[in-house]
Order: C-alpha cells, then sequence, then structure tokens
C-alpha cells in the first residue's frame, strides 16, 4: 500500500495510492499521515476501508504539489558510512558499529520542492537513501528480529549534506546536515508489506541527467532491521520517526570529478518499487 501527502505546504491532505493508479481521500479516517496514525493502525484501518469500497475517490490533477508522505517527524536518525562502497570512496575504513548522527526534523519537505544551497556553500551533496519510518515504539529491542514489526513503511530520502559545515567548520556532522531543505522525503510511503526484503532495492541518483549513484541496498554494512535495533539501546524510537540508512558509492565528496550542488542543479532519485523524487536547487534567500 501507497500512503502519500498532497497540497500545499502545512495544508496536505491525506492519500491512498491504490494498485490501480486511483488515488483516495483518507480525511475521513485521519486528521494526517503521522506517528498518532501509524501507532494506531491506522494502515490496516484504510487497507480495509479500501477493500470495502467505502473511500472516497479524489481527484489530484497533473502539478498537485506532493508533500513529505509522514507529517512532522519527531526526530530523523542517521547512519554514516554504511555502504562499503561508500566507506571505500571517502577512504574510511568499515566502522564496526553504526555511525549515527541526528538531522533537524525541520529539514523534511516533499520530494519535489526545492533543495535551497545555504548561503556561503561551495560542496552541497546529495546522497539517495532508502529511509525507514516506525510504526511502533523501540525501546532496548532484544534482537534485529523484533525490530521487523515495528516498521511502517519505506520511502525514498535525500540526505543532502554540506561538507564543509560538516567536516571542516568543527564539532558534529550535524550542522552540515540540518539546513533547511536538506531532507526531500517521498513521494510514498510504501509499507513493509508491499517492499518485501529492504536488503534486496536497487537505488539510483543523477544530476543534470549524469547517473552519480547507482547502487543496491544488498551493499549495507548494517541491515536495516540491525540498525533498527542499534538505535534502541540509545535511544527510544517512536512511531512517526525516520531512520536514513546510508547512502551507495558516488557521492561528489567521493568524486573529485563530480561537481557539487549548485543553483540550478536538477536532481533525480529513485529506489525500486518506492517511487522517485525531482528536484531543482536553488540559493537560499
Amino acid at each position: 500500500m501507497k500512503l502519500l501527502r498532497v497540497g500545499p505546504a502545512g495544508g496536505e491532505r491525506p492519500v491512498l495510492l491504490s494498485d490501480d493508479g486511483v488515488h483516495h481521500d483518507l480525511s475521513g479516517l485521519t486528521g494526517d499521515i503521522d506517528g498518532r496514525f501509524l501507532a494506531t493502525g491506522g494502515p490496516a484501518r484504510a487497507a480495509r476501508a479500501l477493500a470495502a469500497g467505502t473511500l472516497p475517490e479524489l481527484a489530484v490533477p497533473d502539478g498537485t504539489r506532493v508533500g513529505a508522505p509522514v507529517a512532522r517527524p519527531g526526530k530523523i536518525v542517521c547512519v554514516g558510512l554504511n555502504y562499503r562502497d561508500h566507506a571505500a570512496e571517502t577512504g574510511a575504513a568499515e566502522p564496526d558499529e553504526p555511525v549515527l548522527f541526528m538531522k533537524a526534523p525541520n529539514t523534511v519537505v516533499g520530494p519535489h520542492d526545492t533543495v535551497r544551497v545555504p548561503r556561503g556553500s561551495t560542496r552541497t551533496d546529495y546522497e539517495v537513501e532508502l529511509a525507514v519510518v516506525l510504526g511502533g515504539t523501540a525501546r532496548y529491542l532484544d534482537s534485529p528480529e523484533q525490530a521487523r514489526d515495528l516498521v511502517a513503511g519505506y520511502a525514498i530520502s535525500n540526505d543532502v549534506s554540506e561538507r564543509e559545515f560538516q567536516l571542516d567548520r568543527g564539532g558534529t556532522w550535524d550542522k552540515g546536515k540540518s539546513c533547511e531543505t536538506f531532507n526531500p522525503l517521498g513521494p510514498w510511503l510504501v509499507t513493509a508489506d508491499e517492499v518485501g526484503d529492504p536488503q534486496d532495492l536497487g537505488l539510483r541518483l543523477w544530476v543534470d541527467g549524469e547517473l552519480r549513484q547507482n547502487g543496491t541496498t544488498k551493499d549495507m554494512i548494517f541491515s536495516v532491521a540491525h540498525v533498527i535495533w542499534y538505535v534502541s539501546r540509545f535511544m527510544v524510537l517512536e512511531p512517526g520517526d525516520v531512520i536514513n540508512t546510508g547512502t551507495p558509492a558516488g557521492v561528489a565528496l567521493g568524486r573529485p570529478d563530480a561537481p557539487y550542488l549548485r543553483a540550478g542543479s536538477v536532481v533525480e532519485l529513485e529506489i525500486d518499487g518506492l517511487g522517485r523524487q525531482r528536484q531543482v536547487c536553488e540559493d537560499a534567500e
């Protein structure tokens, strides 16, 4: 099942996209696709309503804005250096434990919204990532197997990064990861049952039509389930929280011949079964 939110920023409407390509209005079931909806069996209720034929169809004209598929995530936890080829391209050793950092929740924007290159930036980078959205609470899990039942679904994430801010300006990585618009998410939240094995998905990213990243989640050092279990040892994950699980090789940081993003750059991303994103970059005012 594919869940999404359409409409102007701050006024999105919750929608279910059925397999036949028809949009169905979820407003009668929930005010939004958020942590509460996910924690209280909302996706299952939506599926039952669809099967019963009680969800009204919704006309979504071409050009309608698509928002992030999850409203107001409480936190965004990210995993660095989680692909073997990406660790190699940056000259880093494969980590013994997941490398964690945070992104500010208000970095989340829609999958086709503008990405703003920060003031003074010369090294704004792109990262196609599999995002995991929690549907239950993860606290001191006993094993990775427990994590599987806590996943509401998956989405595409662009973990946009400013490398100078991240690596050369002191402190943690967060300042290079939390600039405004630095986490396009969506277009859909695809429920876990439809995705199947999250460790068998292809990821691709283009900049101005050039294929820059072409990887697979098979190359992850730490699996989705392992990451959720691991994070739960250090913080409580709650419904609606997002985990960005890392990026494959091909980022500008690892390719001296590949220019960083600038105003006018067009970034396109896709992951098998999760749809496609497209962003045009502009300078922050």
